[in-house]
Formats: C-alpha cells, structure tokens, sequence
C-alpha cells in the first residue's frame, strides 16, 4: 500500500512536467525594450513615424513610419549588402526599402536599424546585454565582461559581420540537395510553407524531448523568410521574439505532425533569456550532463545532426529551470 502511494505522487510532478511549465518572470517581460522608460515608443512611433521619436532621417524618409509604424530611421540600411558568418559567405542585400513587402524588413531590416553599430549609428544603445547589467545572469561562466548586442561594432575589427549567425535569403534552411538542413533521413521535409514532421523518427522524439519553437507552423504564421523560388531562409526573428524578453510561451498550433504544441513538454510558460523564441536558460547548472539544457536543444532544431536523437540517444530529456 505503501508503494503504492509513493508512486502515486512521483507521478504527480512527473503529470505536471508533461503538462508544461508555469514559470513567471521576475521583471518586466519586454525587458531591455522598455528602453530605459520609453516602452514602445522607444521603437514604434505612433505619430510621424522617425520624425515622431526626434529623429532628422538621413536617407530617403519617403516611408518613415509606414511600416509597423518604426519610429527609427532604418533609411542607412537600405540596400546595403552586408557579408555574415563564415569568413562572410552567407551575403545579404537589405531591402531598398521599408515598403518591399518581404519578410527580411520585419525580420531582419528594423531589427539591424538598433541593432548594427556600424551603419545605424545614431539608435542609442549601451551595447551591453540587459540580463547582465540587472543581475539575471547567475551563471558566472559568461565571465564579467559585458556581453554586446551591436552587430559590426562589438569591440573586435570594425564593420566586422562575420562573427554574427547568418540571417538573410543565403542562409537558407533546405540545403543543396533539397533537404531540410535537419536532414530529410530524419523525417523532416520541406513543403511551402511548412516543415513537415514525420510521426516517429527522429526528429519527432527531439520534439518530444524539446520542441521546435522556431521551426514549426507558428500560431501566425512561419517565423522564417519564404524566397521567390520557394525556399526558407532565417531571420532575426526567427531566433529572437522581440516583444517578450524573458517568458516563452507555448500554445497549441497546427504544424502537420504527432505534436500540438511548440515545446514537447507541453503548452506553458518557460524562462528564457536574450529575447531568445524558445526556452532557453543559461542559469541551468547541470554539472552531470544527464539532461540536455535548453540553450544547447534550442540551437539543435536546426543544427539536429549534432542532436542525441540524431546520434542515437533518444533517452536525454530537457531541463528548462
């Protein structure tokens, strides 16, 4: 009878483990994008779009503030061709505008116009991660110098783009060979608009041992770009969700396999950090490696060769806090 009872409550928090995760956030959840007081407006003006937040456009403004209402002046961007990652192999050319009509000015033009150091000069940033300067950060690994979040002025070579994750219409997420890069042997296949998981294979279990936040079929739609021949390519946005810094939710969405929701351990809410679209804690102190934690499985979505389920270990769980 004793028995009995205790494995009636060891299952208790293993029920609720299925079911998701409750965390709460112990700031603000838009975090470093309250921009020290200013809140939205500090990016979205809702009057006169970079006039609206005292700013003189530099380049063409023909189209300030016509596109998601930005209140920064992106005009230095525009059409610039910028070489990321790996020795610069992965080239991106910016929109010519904010009006294009392609996902890489949500996605990745708007972002670089606070973000990119190096031709947005003027957006008034600190280049320093906001977790480390409020103490979010515990994990002394990252060590005590600051962490920045300008590309192409972050203190090495200047105008230096290759030691940033490529983004833009050459990063693509079907390789060469029509692929899927998680690898098509492993039940993933590509039909626009959306990957599509194979009940049972590999990739399925990474699902259910992590989930696919970035990848899957979004409660609004995919968060990759879609190029004109029918291709996805990241974005900015989809690594980072811009609007909530320290939660990740996960909900039920449609995404064409065995799971109904973005994290295998069910709908809920799970830390995450540096406005990373998925669980994602650095904090995790997992000294044995007897689970896979959520920094290490996020990146795995994409990069799945190097995760246990492709590598025959189906058996590793995630720890999320």
């Amino acid at each position: 009878m004793k028995k009995a009872i205790f494995l009636s409550l060891l299952c208790l928090p293993l029920a609720s483990f299925a079911m998701g995760q409750n965390y709460s956030s112990p700031v603000d959840v838009l975090g470093a994008h309250n921009n020290n007081g200013r809140g939205c407006a500090g990016c979205h003006a809702p009057h006169s779009g970079a006039y609206g937040s005292g700013h003189a456009p530099k380049g063409n403004a023909s189209d300030t503030g016509n596109y998601a209402l930005w209140g920064q002046d992106a005009s230095p961007l525009y059409g610039q061709t910028i070489a990321f990652g790996d020795n610069g192999n992965y080239v991106e050319t910016l929109p010519a505008n904010l009006n294009a009509g392609t996902a890489d000015v949500g996605g990745i033009l708007l972002c670089l116009s606070c973000h990119d150091g190096n031709l947005t000069y003027n957006n008034m940033m600190a280049n320093s991660v906001y977790e480390m300067r409020i103490g979010l950060i515990k994990n002394t690994a990252y060590g005590a110098n600051p962490i920045p979040t300008l590309l192409g002025k972050d203190g090495t070579t200047a105008a230096n783009y290759y030691n940033d994750h490529p983004v833009g219409t050459a990063a693509t997420l079907v390789n060469k060979y029509g692929n899927p890069i998680m690898g098509k042997a492993v039940g993933v296949t590509w039909a626009n608009p959306n990957f599509i998981v194979t009940a049972g294979s590999a990739y399925d279990q990474f699902i259910t041992n992590y989930g696919w936040p970035a990848v899957a079929p979004g409660v609004w739609g995919p968060q990759y770009g879609i190029t004109g021949a029918g291709t996805p390519y990241v974005l900015c946005t989809t690594c980072h969700n811009q609007h909530v810094m320290t939660v990740y939710t996960s909900r039920a969405v449609p995404n064409g396999g065995s799971h109904t929701t973005t994290i295998g351990a069910g709908a809920g809410w799970y830390p995450t950090f540096f406005f990373v679209n998925g669980p994602y804690n650095p904090n995790i102190n997992n000294v044995a490696n007897t689970n896979a934690p959520s920094t290490t499985q996020f990146c795995r979505q994409c990069h799945f060769g190097e995760a246990n389920e492709s590598n025959n270990t189906n058996n590793i769980t995630t720890v999320y806090q």
